[in-house]
């Protein structure tokens, strides 16, 4: 008699943004508003906020949103922003003419933004035959090449706070 084990499957996908020309101060106040939410609550939150982040953060929502879709094969209401990060960029510099020949540097920071949404809808585990996920694990353990990843949830890290 063979035994079953579940095995987790992939439900999330992400949506990348590098080089968005603004400071990542600016686009994480508008990121924690809407980690944690749902899909369709996400982009009325970002249509109707005053802020000049929420443009390429909608964006990057929508193109989170069709990766799921494509690869997937998910339906959007059953989707949810389980990740939002902001980090730093480079800051490109240009010169502003000044008195007497002189010269200023201007420096206009950048940041990179990462939407990565879930399915709520799949089922993280799928059944395997026992004998089949001793072999891989053995084959893990031997290697050591593979690590598990981890996804912070927002229950994990503090959950949904206003910053403003």
């Amino acid at each position: 008699m063979l035994k079953k084990k579940l095995k987790k499957i992939k439900t999330e996908v992400y949506a990348l943004g590098q080089h968005i020309s603004m400071s990542a101060h600016k686009a994480r106040r508008v990121v924690d508003q809407i980690r944690g939410r749902s899909y369709e609550e996400t982009l009325m939150i970002l249509e109707l906020m005053p802020y000049r982040a929420c443009y390429p953060i909608l964006k990057l929502v929508y193109s989170a949103a069709a990766n799921a879709n494509y690869n997937m094969d998910s339906n959007e209401s059953n989707l949810v922003i389980s990740k939002a990060q902001v980090s730093e960029g480079t800051a490109t510099k240009k010169l502003k003419p000044r008195a007497r020949g002189r010269s200023f540097t201007i420096k206009r920071p950048t940041c990179h933004i990462t939407i990565v949404v879930k399915d709520i809808s799949l089922d993280e585990y799928i059944e395997v035959d026992f004998l089949d996920s001793l072999r891989c694990s053995k084959k893990l353990k031997s290697k050591n090449k593979y690590t598990p990843i981890a996804y912070q949830d927002m229950y994990t890290n503090g959950g949904v706070w206003d910053k403003k």
